[in-house]
């Protein structure tokens, strides 16, 4: 049997998204959505999905705008589609399509989002907004967020002048695409994750000026302002290889010390890279087993918070 369904599914500005639904065997206690990273896409986690699932929680997870089949399949993809054509109001629009989707589909259980590395730093921004998108009421409902290698900073940030140089010409041109190379050997100590990485059809190795200018502008904002913004109830857990050579596991740390949730707990991974759920030794396992323990633990703690 297949682990997953996949559907093309009309989302924000018209744009068609695919996406895999994991439903659990039986009726699902939770649901949580999954918002990947930068330049990958969700069959990545083929591995990962199927143990949340054989716990009765489903995962719904979409191939974000700009990446993966929503960006380049040539049958289903929206004609304005392209390769890394992105940005965070229009990403916050499309998380919040997201949950909606997902309350609809599995009616009144709690809802969890789950972001890794650029999609670790977009839940996090997701939930601090001064202004829509999202709706208040989006965040208040969620019944937690957990963040796997959050770009909030580079673990070696770029030159300031170029950074500058780039937000600039995003304003003028957008979605024109620069080269933003990730190293696959800097993904995992498994050398076969890098292999594979390298020859993903589905990973081109560009980022737009719009996308990376708020990519990493936004992570700063987050640390140094935003995070003041996090709704108190909202429980947070973070996770972060501690030789991590793509974001920075300082800044997690440092927004994990901020941030004013009143639950929230933060794990450091002793030597792991960028990518855990791809790590070996035991150490992916490890790390799917913490967060679906940690997301058992808070099924209903959204509701107790606030009694």
């Amino acid at each position: 049997m297949t682990a997953f369904s996949e559907s093309w599914l009309v989302g924000p500005q018209r744009t068609q998204f695919y996406t895999r639904t994991y439903r659990p065997a039986s009726t699902a206690k939770a649901v949580v959505i999954f918002v990947h990273g930068f330049i990958e896409h969700i069959a990545r986690y083929e591995h990962v999905f199927p143990t949340w699932s054989a716990r009765d929680i489903a995962v719904f997870a979409y191939d974000q705008r700009g990446f993966g089949r929503t960006a380049l399949d040539t049958e289903k993809k929206s004609k304005d589609s392209s390769y890394a054509k992105t940005s965070w109001k229009e990403q916050f629009q499309d998380i919040e399509w997201a949950i909606n989707h997902a309350k609809s589909e599995f009616g009144s259980i709690p809802v969890f989002l789950y972001g890794h590395s650029m999609g670790g730093a977009l839940v996090l921004a997701f939930c601090t907004r001064a202004s829509s998108p999202p709706a208040k009421g989006t965040v208040t409902d969620l019944a937690g967020v957990i963040s796997t290698s959050p770009l909030i900073l580079q673990t070696k940030p770029a030159a300031k002048a170029a950074r500058w140089i780039g937000g600039k010409a995003s304003l003028l041109a957008p979605s024109l695409t620069i080269p933003s190379d990730v190293k696959g050997q800097n993904l995992s100590h498994d050398k076969t994750v890098g292999e594979e990485y390298a020859k993903d059809p589905m990973v081109k190795q560009v980022g737009s000026l719009r996308g990376v200018s708020d990519m990493l502008d936004g992570g700063e904002h987050l640390l140094h302002t935003d995070y003041a913004r996090w709704p108190t109830n909202l429980p947070v857990f973070f996770i972060h290889g501690s030789d991590d050579k793509v974001t920075s596991p300082k800044a997690s740390e440092l927004f994990h010390q901020r941030v004013p949730a009143k639950d929230k707990k933060i794990s450091i991974y002793q030597g792991g890279y960028h990518e855990l759920h791809n790590e070996p030794d035991g150490v992916k396992e490890k790390l799917i087993e913490e967060c679906i323990t940690w997301v058992e633990a808070h099924l209903y703690s959204n509701i107790s918070l606030r009694l």
